[in-house]
């Protein structure tokens, strides 16, 4: 079995995802690099060494060309992934696809120098959306993308994606929201609603969360 497994998706340079990686990271470890878009965005304007993980033999011939060094799978023996030598690892929407995110937790760890960090972009079930499609629909129906792609194998909120990582021995620098993507003047019930109750809908607004984190010494 791959590590996981997902449809062709559109291969985007995903700049919100760009502009979080840190400017002292020189060595970039890239989980579910699809086809390496990613980052060949990162290597066209900095100097830096980008390694990929793709299960898709087709992706991965293309990532390839574009990166320094592509794998196709991390939890199995034989990969040339080497251990304390990436600066940032970053999962772009990959860990919610794979069948053991906590051991791909603990594998990148290793892959990380002192000082290395993890980032971590993963859909937002509670995103207000997907709220008022459990409550008023009364329904939970698979699409072929967005949170409630039929190839998830795992469903994160802000605070369970926080409690794995701190489960998986590492320290929370900060969550971001991006892809902001709640007001519709068409809703005034759910406008009342963000206005009415801002703490409980303060992790509503954003359609992904990414945790940046740290292992604990």
């Amino acid at each position: 079995m791959s590590t996981f497994e997902r449809p062709e998706y559109e291969d985007v340079e995903r700049q919100p995802l760009l502009k979080l990686v840190p400017a002292e990271a020189e060595r970039i470890l890239d989980i579910g690099c699809n086809r390496g878009n990613f980052g060949h965005s990162l290597k066209k304007t900095r100097n830096v060494e980008v390694w990929g993980v793709e299960p898709d033999p087709q992706s991965a011939s293309i990532a390839e060309k574009r990166l320094d060094q592509v794998v196709a799978d991390i939890f199995h023996g034989g990969n040339p992934i080497p251990d304390n030598y990436f600066d940032l690892v970053t999962f772009n929407d990959s860990l919610e696809h794979m069948v053991d995110p906590a051991g791909a937790l603990t594998l990148c760890r290793r892959k990380l120098k002192k000082g290395g960090r993890v980032h971590c972009c993963v859909p937002n079930m509670r995103h207000v959306a997907n709220i008022e499609h459990l409550l008023f629909e009364k329904d939970w129906r698979y699409e072929d993308q967005g949170i409630r792609d039929r190839t998830h194998l795992r469903f994160f909120t802000e605070k369970s994606i926080v409690r794995l990582f701190e489960d998986m021995g590492f320290r929370i620098i900060e969550t971001v929201g991006i892809n902001e993507n709640w007001w519709d003047p068409k809703k005034p019930l759910r406008r009342l609603l963000f206005r009415v109750f801002p703490n409980l809908t303060s992790d509503m607004k954003h359609i992904q969360i990414v945790v940046i984190a740290e292992p604990r010494d």
